[in-house]
C-alpha cells in the first residue's frame, strides 16, 4: 500500500519514531566524542541496531509502564556514556563491561572526577529531560507507545544486530577501543564476555621455551645459573618498595637547585640503577604491577588480572623465596578488598598480610594512612619477624603519592616556584617529594638496625601519575620547562628501578631496555635462587636486547623494542612508529611485522601459562 505525505508525517511523528531519532542522535554524539567516528552509515548499520532493539523490546514487554521503562533506559545510557567518557579521558582506553562493573574499586578514577569533566558532558542527559514533555504530550493525547509494526522492527534490528555481531566474532580482539570503533561497542562487549567465559583470552599453548623466548627478543640464551650476576646477593634480607605513581623523570631532577627525590638520588651510590624500564600494567593498575613483580607474567590487560584469581595457590616469587628459607610479608595501607587483594595475597602465598585493618588509620592523606605511618609499621614488625625467620622478604606498597596528589599544606615541604602552585604537576612533585622523604627515613632505620648492609632493596614505580585529562595545557608547559622537551611516552611510561645492594653495587647506571616483567628474574638471579615455573621476563643484568608488550595503556598489538615504539591503531589514532631514543616519529622500522608477531606470541604464551596456573 502506497504511503501518502500525511501518513508519512504521522509515521515520523509516532512516539517510537521520535524516540529512535533521539537515540540515534545520542549514539552519534557518543561515537564522535569517544571514537571520532563521523560515519553516518557506520553508526546506523553497526552501532544503532542493538541499542534500538532494546527500545522496541521495552515497548513490547512493559505494556502499562512503557514510558517509565523507556525513560529509565535513556537515563542508564546517559550515565553509561558519561562513565565511558571519563574513563577514556583518564586511562586513554575504552572500558570493557568488566571495567565499568568494577569501577567502584578504582580510587584513581574516583579521586579525579572533578578534573575529568566539563559542563558540556552533561548534554548527554539532555534527551532524558526532553523525553519528559514528550511523555506529557502523548499521554495527554492518549497516544500509545505500542504500534503495529513493533514485531517487524524487532526482527529487523535483531537481524542487523546479529549479522554485525557474527562479523565481529570473525576478527581478533587485540585492542578493545579499536575493536569497539570498528565493530560496535555492544559487539565488543559481547565478544569480550564470550572470550572471558570460555577462558580464551587469546592464549596460545605453542611451546615457547626460555631459550626460544630469548631468541625472539634478539638474545643468545644463557642458562640462569651461568649469569655473571647469579648469587651476588645470596642470603641477604630482601625489601621491595613499589612506589605509587613514581616516574623516572623525577630522579636527579632539580628545581631552583632543590632535588625532588634527594633520598632516592642518594641511594644511587649503592645501587644498580635501570633507567629504561617501562610500566606494563593493564586495567588492574597497581595490582597488576604487583602481579608482574611476583609472577613475571603479563597481566590480563582487558580485565584486572586479580579478578581472575580465586585464592588458589599459584607459582610466585613469594613461594620460591619461602622454599629457600625466607619469611614473607606484604604491606599496603589500603582496603584489602580493592582489586581483590584478599584473593591475590593468598594465591601468592604471603606469610603475613598487613593492610588498613592492621596499619593504624592515622595521619590520613588521600585514600589512607600516610606513607610515614606505613613505614613505621613495617619497622615495628621486622624485629618480631626476624626472631622467627633468619631471612625476610618484605613487600611494601606506598599509597600517598596517588592521584590527584593533593597534599595538606604542612606536608608540602618542596620549595617550588610560584608558577607550580595549585597545578597538577606541582601537586605531583610535592607528593613525590614527601614519599621520597619517607623512603629515606626507612633506609635510615634499616641502617640503625644493622640490616641495610646485608639487604637487597628493590625500589620501582608501579605506573605513571601524570597522564590523561588532568594534565592540562599549562601542566604540559611546566613539564616542558622541566624536561627540556615536550612530555612524551618515554617520560610517561618509564619507571625508575633501583637494585640497592651495599658492597655489591657502586652507582652504575644500566640503560638497556627492560620492563616490569623483568624485575622478578633479575632479583632471583642476584639472590642465586631458581624459580620452578617459567618466567616471561629475563635478568636485566645479563641480556641487552628486549621486546616488550603493553596492554591497555597502549593499543593492543603495540610493542617496545630496543630502537622503536610501535603503537597499533586505536579508536582515534592510526598506527605510529617512534624512534625510542629520540621519540621522533619515523615511517618504518626494520622487521616491524616480525616484531609485532613475536610480541603477540610471547604475550599469548604468557596468557597460556597464567590460565594454566590460576586454574590448577
Amino acid at each position: 500500500m502506497k504511503m501518502n505525505g500525511i501518513d508519512f508525517m504521522k509515521y515520523c511523528l509516532h512516539p517510537i519514531s521520535l524516540l529512535l531519532i533521539i537515540l540515534f542522535i545520542k549514539l552519534t554524539a557518543f561515537q564522535i566524542i569517544i571514537f571520532d567516528n563521523k560515519s553516518f552509515f557506520h553508526i546506523l548499520l553497526v552501532e544503532f541496531p542493538l541499542w534500538a532493539l532494546t527500545v522496541i523490546i521495552l515497548t513490547m514487554i512493559f505494556k502499562k509502564r512503557t514510558w517509565l521503562a523507556i525513560w529509565t533506559y535513556y537515563l542508564f545510557l546517559s550515565i553509561l556514556f558519561i562513565v565511558v567518557l571519563y574513563y577514556t579521558r583518564y586511562f586513554s582506553t575504552v572500558p570493557s563491561y568488566y571495567d565499568v562493573k568494577q569501577i567502584y574499586q578504582s580510587n584513581s578514577v574516583g579521586g579525579t572526577v572533578a578534573l575529568l569533566g566539563t559542563p558540556f558532558d552533561y548534554l548527554f542527559f539532555l534527551d532524558v529531560i526532553l523525553i519528559i514533555p514528550l511523555i506529557w504530550y502523548f499521554s495527554k493525547e492518549g497516544r500509545s507507545l505500542s504500534f503495529s509494526n513493533a514485531r517487524g522492527w524487532a526482527i529487523g534490528f535483531s537481524c542487523f544486530g546479529l549479522l554485525m555481531t557474527i562479523i565481529a566474532f570473525r576478527y581478533p580482539l587485540i585492542d578493545v577501543s579499536y575493536f569497539a570503533k570498528k565493530h560496535g561497542y555492544i559487539q565488543s562487549q559481547i565478544v569480550q564476555a564470550f572470550e572471558r567465559s570460555i577462558g580464551k583470552a587469546l592464549a596460545s599453548n605453542d611451546d615457547l621455551s626460555e631459550q626460544k623466548i630469548e631468541e625472539l627478543k634478539g638474545n643468545s640464551y644463557v642458562p640462569f645459573t651461568e649469569h655473571a650476576s647469579y648469587g651476588l646477593a645470596r642470603n641477604r634480607q630482601v625489601f621491595t618498595i613499589q612506589v605509587e605513581s613514581l616516574q623516572k623523570f623525577v630522579i636527579n631532577l632539580k628545581i631552583n637547585n632543590h632535588e625532588i627525590t634527594p633520598n632516592l638520588n642518594a641511594l644511587l651510590k649503592d645501587s644498580a640503577y635501570f633507567n629504561n624500564v617501562y610500566q606494563q600494567i593493564g586495567a588492574g593498575n597497581t595490582s597488576d604491577a604487583e602481579w608482574l613483580m611476583h609472577t613475571s607474567l603479563y597481566p590480563e590487560g582487558m580485565d584486572p588480572t586479580v579478578n581472575l584469581i580465586d585464592g588458589s595457590e599459584i607459582p610466585s616469587l613469594v613461594r620460591t623465596l619461602e622454599k629457600n628459607g625466607y619469611g614473607t610479608a606484604t604491606y599496603h595501607a589500603d582496603d584489602i578488598n580493592y582489586w581483590n587483594r584478599d584473593q591475590l595475597y593468598p594465591s601468592l602465598g604471603f606469610d603475613y598480610v598487613y593492610t588498613n585493618k592492621e596499619i593504624p588509620n592515622v595521619k590520613e592523606i588521600g585514600f589512607g594512612p600516610a606513607d610515614e605511618v606505613l613505614f613505621e609499621y613495617v619497622e615495628s614488625q621486622l624485629p618480631k619477624q626476624l626472631k622467627k625467620h633468619n631471612l625476610m622478604y618484605s613487600n611494601i606498597i606506598t599509597l600517598t603519592n596517588h592521584t590527584p596528589f593533593e597534599m595538606p599544606k604542612n606536608y608540602q615541604t618542596l620549595k617550588l616556584p610560584e608558577r607550580f602552585h595549585d597545578t597538577y604537576v606541582g601537586n605531583y612533585l610535592q607528593s613525590v617529594h614527601y614519599t621520597d622523604q619517607q623512603i629515606g627515613l626507612f633506609i635510615e632505620q634499616l641502617k640503625q638496625r644493622g640490616l641495610y648492609e646485608n639487604s637487597v632493596i628493590l625500589i620501582y614505580g608501579d605506573h605513571s601519575g601524570l597522564h590523561g585529562a588532568p594534565v592540562t595545557a599549562n601542566d604540559k608547559k611546566l613539564l616542558k620547562s622541566l624536561l627540556g622537551h615536550e612530555y612524551n611516552m618515554n617520560d610517561r611510561f618509564i619507571v625508575p628501578v633501583l637494585f640497592t645492594a651495599p658492597g655489591i653495587f657502586t652507582g652504575e647506571t644500566n640503560s638497556q631496555l627492560g620492563g616490569q616483567i623483568d624485575l622478578m628474574p633479575t632479583l632471583l638471579n642476584l639472590l642465586g635462587i631458581e624459580h620452578e615455573s617459567q618466567m616471561i621476563g629475563h635478568n636485566l643484568f645479563q641480556y641487552e636486547k628486549n621486546l616488550l608488550g603493553m596492554r591497555y595503556y597502549l593499543p593492543g598489538g603495540s610493542f617496545i623494542s630496543d630502537n622503536a615504539i610501535y603503537t597499533a591503531p586505536s579508536a582515534k589514532l592510526s598506527a605510529s612508529i617512534y624512534n625510542r631514543k629520540t621519540m621522533k616519529q619515523v615511517k618504518n622500522v626494520e622487521g616491524l611485522q616480525q616484531k609485532m608477531n613475536y610480541t603477540l606470541m610471547i604475550m599469548q604464551h604468557s596468557d597460556y601459562i597464567r590460565m594454566k596456573e590460576t586454574k590448577n
